[in-house]
């Protein structure tokens, strides 16, 4: 079984702490997807989890830092794919198309678990405070992307790369929400089909020919 959470453990004890933690993770997600997060509560998710309740506070201070967690679960795959792309030395278009099918895999790929999240993030202000930090932190990265695109000449200047960042991530965000209230299997066509009506907003601007100006 993947973990969801990205450990390193290097002893024994780590080990069965990291996988305590990832099962109460597992366990909070799926009950969220099937109770609401208002519903379900610490005690509920260390049941499932088959552990006592206490254990919970020993990794999460709160079942509001589940999602916090699932945001720094997201945010560790996106800095992933970045060196990754730094390494490989890839297209900027190659590495954006990438991007959505990469970050929406499971548990992203649940309608439910994005229909969490966004109930959280508009009526928890802990958890929005949070997340915007986290967001301001995705950001920078897609930024750092997309500067080394206009670097290349493979993408538009006209535009600083931080503006161009937020309307990725309002494109991306914006195909998840709208797909979450079907919760169909036209996930990936519909970010390949936002993706390929982005580009044409990303690509480099052409000045026309001395002879179409003229015309």
């Amino acid at each position: 079984m993947t973990p969801f959470l990205s450990t390193e453990p290097s002893n024994r004890r780590e080990r069965q702490s990291a996988e305590r933690r990832e099962r109460l993770f597992r366990a909070a997600l799926d009950l969220f997807a099937r109770k609401g997060f208002g519903e379900t509560t610490v005690e509920d998710i260390t049941n499932a989890a088959d552990l006592g309740k206490g254990t919970f506070f020993n990794y999460f201070p709160s079942k509001e830092h589940i999602l916090l967690a699932f945001g720094e679960m997201q945010l560790a795959k996106l800095k992933a794919a970045v060196e990754e792309s730094r390494n490989k030395n890839e297209s900027v278009q190659s590495f954006l198309r990438s991007l959505g099918p990469r970050m929406t895999q499971e548990p992203m790929r649940n309608p439910s678990i994005i229909r969490i999240l966004l109930q959280a993030f508009l009526s928890n202000s802990e958890v929005r405070e949070s997340m915007m930090a986290l967001q301001d932190r995705v950001i920078a990265l897609h930024s750092e992307i997309l500067c080394r695109g206009q670097e290349r000449g493979e993408i538009r200047t006209d535009l600083p790369p931080d503006v161009l960042a937020h309307v990725f991530r309002q494109t991306i965000f914006g195909t998840l929400l709208i797909w979450s209230l079907y919760g169909d299997s036209t996930l990936l066509s519909r970010m390949e089909q936002s993706f390929e009506v982005l580009w044409t907003g990303l690509s480099p601007r052409h000045s026309p020919s001395p002879e179409v100006a003229a015309a």
